[in-house]
C-alpha cells in the first residue's frame, strides 16, 4: 500500500510556526486552532500544509467536506458562475441558481408533502430563521431543545446550545423562551435505565415535560439534531423520534431537524432523520451542502414556510449565486458517485476498528454512530464512566504529529469523532485508522496500562435498524 502521509518536518513545521506567531499577534484568541498547521492546498481527503507535509483528513473542515477538498466539478461551477456575476442580492434581482437549488432541496429532503426552501449563509443563521418561521407560523414563542445539543454561537443559537464552556461562558444574558430537556443518551441515560427495558422514557418524557416545565400551548417547536454533533455523536434508539413526533403532532408543535452536520450523506442517508423515517416540519442544512462555500438552507412544509410575510426573511448575502452553484455541484457529486453507499462502507470499516479498540482498551467506554459519522467515548473507568478528556486531547495531538487530522467532541471533551470526506480511498482510510489506533493505544497505556477483559460487559448504544454499537 502506497503511503499517503508525507512528513517532511516536525509538526508544526517552521513555516506554520512562523505563521502561528503572526496569527497570535493579529487574531484574537477566541477562534480556536485545533491543529497547529497552516493549509496550503487540499485534494480529496488529503491536506498539504505550508511546509510540504501531507495529512489524511478525518475532520473535513468539521463536517463540511463530504465531497472532499476542491472537487473539480465544484471548482468548475464556482469559476463559471463567478465569470457571469458574483452577487446581486436575491431580494433585488433574483438569480436562477437560487431557485434551482431550492427545487433540489425540496426534492431531496424527507417528507411526502409540498415544500419550500430559502437560503442563509451559515448553520447558525439557518437555525435562527427556522425558529423565526416556526414562531410566525404557530403564533407561539417557546422552543424546546435538548441537553448536549449544539446549534451555533449567535445569541439565539448560543442560547439553544447546551455546552457552557467555551460556547456560553460569560456571554449572557441569553434569549428567553428556551426550554431544555434531557436527550436520549443511552450510554449516560438521565433516567438510569438500560435499553431496551427502559420503555423509551426519554421520548415519553416530553409529555411529563409539558406538565412540569412548560405549557405545550406556548411551544412553537421542538428542535433536535437527529444525531448529536458537537455533543458527541449521540444516537437515540429507533423508537425515540416517532414518539417525539407523535407528541408534537398531538399538541400542534412543529418538529425542526438540525441536519447541519448530519446531512448530505454523512450517515449513509442523504439526511440522518431518514434512519427513523422521520418527516420533520422544517429541516436546517449547511456544512457539506456547499462543499466549503458558506451557505445554509431552511426547508419546510410549504404552508409553514409561506407563513411569514414578504420581506420578513432573508439577508444581503443569503443564497449567493456562487455558493448556490457550488451546492448544486456538490449534491450532484453525492448522487452520481453514490456517496451514500460509500458512507455506509466507510462506516463499516471504522466501526470494526473502533470495536476492536473497545476489546483492547478499558478506556474505550462506548463506540457508536451511523455511516461515516462514528465516535469513541473515552472513560477512566467503565463502571463509573468518568470522562477521560485527557486521553482524547493526547490522541488528537499524536494524530496530527503523525499525519492525521482528528477531532474531539462531547460535552466533557472525551469523544473522538470521524468526519472524513466520503471520497477518501480505501488505502487512505486504512492508513488513517492505523495512525488513530496507534495513538489511542499509546494514550490509553499512559492512563491505564493494565490489560483489559476482552469479553467484559459492554454498554449498549441502540442504533436505527436494530443494530447496536458498543457490543462486541
Amino acid at each position: 500500500m502506497k503511503k499517503s502521509i508525507v512528513l517532511k518536518t516536525a509538526i508544526p513545521g517552521p513555516r506554520s510556526t512562523e505563521l502561528m506567531k503572526a496569527r497570535q499577534a493579529a487574531v484574537p484568541r477566541g477562534p480556536l486552532n485545533i491543529t497547529p498547521v497552516f493549509i496550503a492546498k487540499g485534494d480529496g481527503a488529503m491536506i498539504e500544509d505550508v511546509d510540504g507535509n501531507r495529512f489524511i483528513d478525518f475532520a473535513g473542515g468539521i463536517g463540511v467536506l463530504n465531497v472532499g477538498h476542491a472537487p473539480k466539478e465544484v471548482v468548475k461551477a464556482i469559476q463559471q458562475q463567478a465569470e457571469k456575476f458574483i452577487h446581486s442580492c436575491f431580494h433585488v434581482t433574483a438569480s436562477e441558481p437560487y431557485v434551482r437549488l431550492a427545487e433540489v432541496m425540496n426534492r431531496i429532503t424527507p417528507g411526502s408533502f409540498a415544500k419550500k426552501t430559502f437560503f442563509a449563509n451559515t448553520g447558525a443563521e439557518g437555525v435562527e430563521n427556522a425558529v423565526k418561521v416556526a414562531r410566525n407560523a404557530t403564533r407561539r414563542s417557546g422552543i424546546v431543545c435538548v441537553e448536549d445539543g449544539f446549534h451555533g454561537r449567535t445569541l439565539l443559537t448560543m442560547s439553544l446550545t447546551s455546552k457552557v464552556r467555551p460556547y456560553k461562558e460569560h456571554f449572557g444574558p441569553f434569549a428567553s423562551e428556551i426550554h431544555r430537556m434531557p436527550f436520549a443518551y443511552c450510554y449516560r441515560c438521565p433516567w438510569g435505565k438500560r435499553y431496551p427495558g427502559c420503555n423509551i422514557e426519554c421520548g415519553t418524557f416530553l409529555e411529563d415535560f409539558f406538565k412540569r416545565y412548560v405549557d405545550p400551548e406556548t411551544v412553537a417547536a421542538v428542535l433536535v439534531e437527529p444525531i448529536l454533533g458537537e455533543g458527541g455523536f449521540v444516537m437515540p434508539p429507533q423508537e425515540y423520534y416517532p414518539i417525539l413526533q407523535n407528541i408534537c403532532r398531538k399538541h400542534g408543535i412543529l418538529l425542526i431537524a438540525d441536519e447541519i452536520q448530519t446531512g448530505f450523506g454523512r450517515t449513509g442517508k442523504m439526511f440522518a432523520c431518514e434512519h427513523w423515517k422521520l418527516e420533520p416540519d422544517i429541516i436546517i442544512s449547511s456544512k457539506s451542502m456547499g462543499a466549503g462555500m458558506p451557505i445554509a438552507a431552511v426547508t419546510g412544509r410549504a404552508e409553514i414556510m409561506d407563513a411569514p410575510g414578504e420581506g420578513s426573511l432573508g439577508g444581503t448575502f443569503g443564497g449567493n449565486p456562487i455558493a448556490c452553484a457550488a451546492a448544486l455541484a456538490a449534491i450532484d457529486i453525492i448522487e452520481k458517485q453514490n456517496l451514500l453507499e460509500r458512507a455506509v462502507k466507510i462506516g463499516d470499516v471504522v466501526r470494526e476498528r473502533f470495536e476492536s479498540l473497545w476489546k483492547k482498551c478499558n478506556v474505550v467506554g462506548n463506540v457508536r454512530g451511523a455511516g461515516a459519522m462514528r465516535a469513541i467515548e473515552f472513560v477512566k473507568d467503565r463502571t463509573t464512566k468518568e470522562p477521560a478528556k485527557e486521553v482524547v486531547s493526547k490522541v488528537v495531538r499524536l494524530c496530527y504529529e503523525r499525519g492525521l487530522i482528528a477531532l474531539s467532541a462531547g460535552t466533557y471533551g472525551n469523544v473522538l469523532r470521524t468526519l472524513m470526506p466520503l471520497v477518501i480511498t480505501d488505502d487512505q482510510l486504512e492508513e488513517g485508522l492505523d495512525v488513530l489506533e496507534g495513538a489511542v493505544l499509546e494514550a490509553a497505556a499512559a492512563l491505564q496500562p493494565a490489560p483489559v477483559e476482552t469479553r467484559a460487559p459492554s454498554p449498549i448504544a441502540p442504533m436505527p435498524g436494530g443494530a447496536v454499537s458498543g457490543t462486541v
